[in-house]
């Protein structure tokens, strides 16, 4: 009886939470006039929503626009951060553990106290309005390089002397042998960065305004509250239904991966 409660709780406990996004899909193909009422089943399903939202706005350039951004932002954090937490895993040097609580404390500082001068930097190299202003600043993260910092300490020591007494540089060894026994690493701290790459939306808002040059998110954003959407419920809904899409198959598709990597990168000195 003790199982029985605690998996009805469960049950409820995740109900609760995937009902609005059942619901956010659902309303996004019913009749504008049914969205009010909170049914979850529409008595019509159509498309007018998504063919308004499509007319309205370039949601495929700025879907486009956003998958490249948050692939290179993704693939930047996964081989400079992978680097970093190598150097501070395994390579002996003077003032390591200093860099690294270092790293840690700028962690701790809020994303708007480096907003100011990184616009500054951004506006005197002349990136505004390019993809530069949008992926080079986010390149490397803290997250990251901790991670793989903790991960890399949790292969033997063994495995990376035996490559280099075969020869192996450190970059060979990071890429060639730590990388295919990381892959749980990887494709979590991948994931972290796409989505939060992907669901930037403040600092695209402060560095683009060319409408060709704006992320999904920054296009549905001022889609939504800047008054093209003229105040129709299923639009707003539509669009925001096709900007978490990527994100939950992406999930939804690598989630074995996530789970092992969270079960498996405790803290360790």
């Amino acid at each position: 009886m003790r199982k029985i409660l605690f998996y009805i709780l469960l049950l409820i406990g995740a109900l609760a939470f995937i009902y609005p996004f059942i619901w956010m899909l659902s309303a996004s193909f019913a009749p504008e006039n049914e969205i009010g009422g909170l049914t979850l089943l529409p008595t019509k399903f159509q498309l007018d929503s998504y063919e308004q939202m499509f007319n309205k706005i370039p949601i495929g350039k700025a879907f486009l626009n956003s998958l490249i951004v948050s692939s290179c932002v993704t693939a930047g954090v996964l081989i400079f951060g992978s680097m970093v937490g190598y150097a501070l895993s395994r390579m002996e040097f003077k003032g390591r553990n200093a860099i690294f609580y270092l790293i840690i404390f700028t962690m701790t500082l809020p994303f708007q106290i480096t907003l100011i001068p990184q616009y500054i930097i951004i506006v005197e190299l002349g990136w505004v309005d390019t993809f530069y202003a949008l992926i080079i600043p986010y390149l490397m993260n803290s997250l990251s390089i901790i991670m793989f910092r903790q991960y890399f300490k949790s292969i033997p020591q063994d495995l990376i002397d035996a490559a280099r007494i075969d020869g192996c540089g450190e970059l060979r060894i990071l890429f060639r042998i730590l990388w295919p026994n990381a892959i749980p690493a990887l494709v979590m701290i991948g994931i972290i960065t796409f989505m939060a790459s992907w669901n930037e939306v403040l600092w695209p808002l402060i560095v683009i305004r060319d409408e060709s040059l704006m992320t999904m998110p920054q296009l549905v954003t001022l889609f939504v509250v800047g008054g093209r959407a003229e105040s129709q419920l299923g639009v707003k809904l539509a669009s925001a239904v096709l900007l978490a899409l990527p994100i939950i198959l992406a999930y939804l598709f690598f989630q074995k991966y996530f789970i092992q990597s969270m079960a498996s990168s405790g803290i360790k000195e």
